[in-house]
Order: C-alpha cells, then structure tokens, then sequence
C-alpha cells in the first residue's frame, strides 16, 4: 500500500515540503499515511491537480483548486495532530513552507514588475518589428527566433521570450500556417533549453538557485548541453521549412518609449545585485531583488517628474499645462503580475507541504533514488515534467532531499528544464502558444516532432556526461 501511494505521489508529481529525513518514512508518518488524514489529503491533491491540467477544458484558472487544497490538507492535519501534543510541530511545519513561498513570490514580483515595465514602453514590440520588417526568409525566422529564444530565455524567462518570438512567427506567417507551426516548436525547445542555464530562465532553476543547492556560475557548466538540446532538433527540422520568403511588410517601426533602454539596464543591475547578495553576502538572492524594484521604483519617479517640470503633480484638478505627460506608474506594473501564477506557487507549495509532512516525499524518495539510483531517477524527472510540469516535479526533488554532488544536481537541473519540451503541455511555453497561436501549433503539431525533440533530450545528457567528466559515475 505505502508503495502504491508513492507511486501514485510521483505520477502526480509532488512539490516542497517540510524538511524530512528522506531515508525512510518514521513510524508517526507512515501511521498517517494508512489514516485517513493521509488518504484524504492525497485524493484532495490528486483531484485539484486534475483540474490544473485540464485548466484550458474547465476554463478555472489553475490557482483556485490548489489554494483550495492547500487549506483542506493542512486543516486535516491539524485534526489529526490536534490531540496529539504535535500542534508546535505541524505550525513550524507550516511556517516553515510559507517562508520557502515568501522568498520566491517577491523574487518573481520584482522579475515580473520589470518585465511588466518593458513591455509598456515598447522594448519587445521594437524587436518584434524589427524581425519583421528585416525581410529574413521562411528559413531564417526559423532559425533566429530559436536563436534570439535561447540567448533571451536566461535574463527575461522562458514564457515570456516564448510569447514574443510566438508574436513575430504569426506576424510573418500568416499566409504560411504550416510555418508557424513548426516555429513554434523550435521556439518552445529554444526558450526551455535556454532558460536551463540561468538562475533567471525558469523557475526550477531559480528554485535551486534559491535553496543554495548550486551557485549562480555553476549553472553555466549546463550551457552547452542545453544549446546541444536546442541545435539537434532544429537541425532536423529546419529541412522541413520553407524556403520562401514571406510577403514584404510596410509600415515604420514601433517606438520605444522614453526610458525603455534604461529599464533594461536596471534588470541587469537587479541581478546583479541578487547575484552579489547570495555569491557575497550570502543573503537569500531575494533581498537583491527587493533592492532593485527601488531601482525601478525611483526612476519611474524620475520619469515622471522630467516629463512636465520638476514640481509637476499628476492631479486631474490641475489645469491641462501642469498634467504630467508621462503616465509611467509601477505600482501599475506590479498590478500587472501573473497573480494567478503567483498563487498557484502558494497552493502548490503548501498543498504538498502538508503532503511532505504526512511522509509522502520520503516514500517517493526512497523509491526514486533509493531503487532506482540518483542518475536514472533524475533522467526520470525528465519525462515527468513533459508530462506534468517541471515545477512541481523540481519542487519534489529539493523537498525530497537525496544525496547527490554536483554533478547530479545539474543533471536533474538539465532534465527538468528541457523534459518538458517533450510535449507542448509540458511547459507553461508550450501551453501558452498552443493558446496564442491557436489552431497553427497544437499538441499534434508539437507530437509529431516529439522524437527529435527526445533525441535531442538525450544528446544533452550525454554532453553533460562528457564535458563534466563523469562517464565513469555509478548510475
């Protein structure tokens, strides 16, 4: 039975959790496990991450059933702990994966309020144009797309540069549908792949960043395997494009509003202060990026108050004259934030919080890297995250807390973040083209590449293996 339920826990890819002895589940644990409490709080968990996956069938957005089953399976802990004089046990618990929550919702508030803050002033539909007005053909669009895709993916994040290179490939093709089809492919490959490498490019990674596992430039020991993972698909794909050119575009090119180039700058500054308060300092990355919305917050004032006069208030009473033109706001941006993201992270974290400390997590662990050894186990996770979605399977290797060294950990840092580029709903860059260019890029479209996609799965792991000498390592 108790191989069964973590069997099943896996399937369903669980997340974070209190932190556990991952050897094996103690007697307390595995007496919760065959309760009620531990029956309950896995049906709750297995039954809102049903409708997170049918998220686009259910038209429910995916926060609300997990935040939902966060609260139920901590309240049935509760229960069953009430009487037991474990009450000081399960509120550390919980506090303890609220913290784990705090420190990645202001991290990716503070990432989302800048990327929020370029869009508005125009930085990405500048580039856009610019790729559509160059007059590339069906091949080069192809092939700069996935480029530009892998070198932005690790700054911006991989969903977003996903959504801008998806903009300029339906721009371009839209008397090619075919084409875009394809473009989207590489785009969704290029973006996972890129952000693979970077603390920056996807949330698995600045979830191991985050938890100290590896530091900032350890990443980029990942950074050929990853770009093996993007160039062996495209190869082969890029056979399959047209070679014509798309029909020429008429028009001037977008402006960048006043201060968009500096607000890029000021990313870059954020991270770098991130990345010298946790490399330095050795304080959480999240304190650097607090640090930088005040960059941001403090040059919106600026701007503002350059546009029209230094004495300029933005009051509607005043007369037209004395109105600041410039509108910039970022408390704007940060009312723009993926809210329903950011909540989905709460729920996700704290449903399987209460799950890790019911001893579920250990069960899985136990099974994973204790049967199947660390290097089929995370080559595993792979598959995993095409099926399910990297995060929550990243999450549950980082509560799971096994043995590994270095080398394993980007093995499994790999795997996560290029796994999901197996099927298009593997990824929130594959789920949110499937939606942005509906009917040209579907999960067919993306299935029918799915095995060179894998091949270059598996060429990725093969270089990681090589050029960080580890041919020889115990599997």
């Amino acid at each position: 039975m108790l191989r069964l339920s973590a069997i099943f826990l896996l399937i369903f890819s669980c997340i974070p959790a209190f932190a556990l002895d991952v050897s094996a589940p103690s007697n307390a644990q595995v007496a919760m496990c065959q309760s009620w409490v531990g029956a309950a709080s896995l049906l709750v968990f297995a039954l809102a991450y049903l409708c997170v996956v049918f998220e686009e069938k259910l038209h429910l957005r995916k926060s609300k059933p997990v935040l939902l089953a966060a609260g139920l399976i901590w309240f049935f802990i509760s229960l069953a702990c009430y009487n037991s004089g474990a009450q000081d046990q399960v509120r550390e618990a919980l506090r303890h994966n609220f913290l784990e929550y705090a420190e990645l919702f202001f991290f990716l508030l503070v990432a989302m309020t800048y990327i929020n803050a370029m869009l508005e002033r125009g930085v990405f539909d500048r580039l856009r144009d610019w790729l559509v007005y160059k007059g590339f053909s069906y091949r080069s669009l192809f092939w700069t797309t996935g480029a530009l895709a892998f070198v932005i993916s690790p700054i911006a994040d991989n969903l977003t540069t996903a959504l801008i290179m998806c903009a300029v490939v339906i721009a371009v093709g839209k008397e090619e549908p075919r084409f875009i089809g394809i473009a989207c492919v590489n785009i969704v490959v290029a973006a996972n792949a890129g952000g693979a490498f970077s603390p920056f490019g996807d949330i698995t990674t600045l979830m191991v960043w985050q938890d100290g596992v590896l530091d900032f430039f350890t990443f980029m020991k990942l950074f050929f395997p990853s770009l093996v993972n993007f160039l062996v698909p495209a190869t082969i794909m890029q056979f399959f494009v047209s070679k014509g050119f798309p029909p020429p575009k008429l028009g001037d090119l977008s402006e960048i509003k006043n201060g968009g180039l500096v607000i890029v700058l000021l990313f870059l500054a954020t991270i770098v202060t991130a990345v010298g308060f946790h490399s330095v300092l050795h304080l959480p990355p999240v304190f650097g990026m607090m640090t930088g919305l005040a960059y941001l917050k403090l040059y919106g004032y600026y701007l503002r108050e350059s546009s029209h006069g230094r004495h300029s208030i933005d009051r509607s009473d005043q007369p037209t004259e004395h109105r600041v033109k410039d509108d910039f706001d970022v408390f704007d941006k940060i009312a723009k934030a993926e809210w329903d993201t950011l909540f989905f992270f709460y729920g996700v974290i704290l449903a399987v919080g209460g799950l890790g400390f019911i001893g579920y997590l250990n069960m899985s662990s136990a099974y994973m890297y204790g049967e199947l050894g660390p290097t089929y186990a995370n080559i595993l996770v792979g598959f995993l995250s095409a099926i399910v979605d990297n995060i929550p399977v990243m999450y549950a290797v980082l509560s799971m807390e096994p043995a590994m060294g270095e080398f394993q950990w980007l093995l499994v840092t790999l795997t996560a973040g290029v796994g999901g580029s197996l099927l298009s709903v593997g990824s929130a860059a594959g789920v949110a083209l499937m939606g942005q260019a509906r009917g040209a890029y579907t999960f067919f479209t993306h299935l029918r590449w799915s095995p060179v996609i894998l091949l270059g799965y598996f060429a990725s792991i093969a270089v990681h293996f090589m050029l960080n000498g580890q041919w020889s390592a115990p599997l």
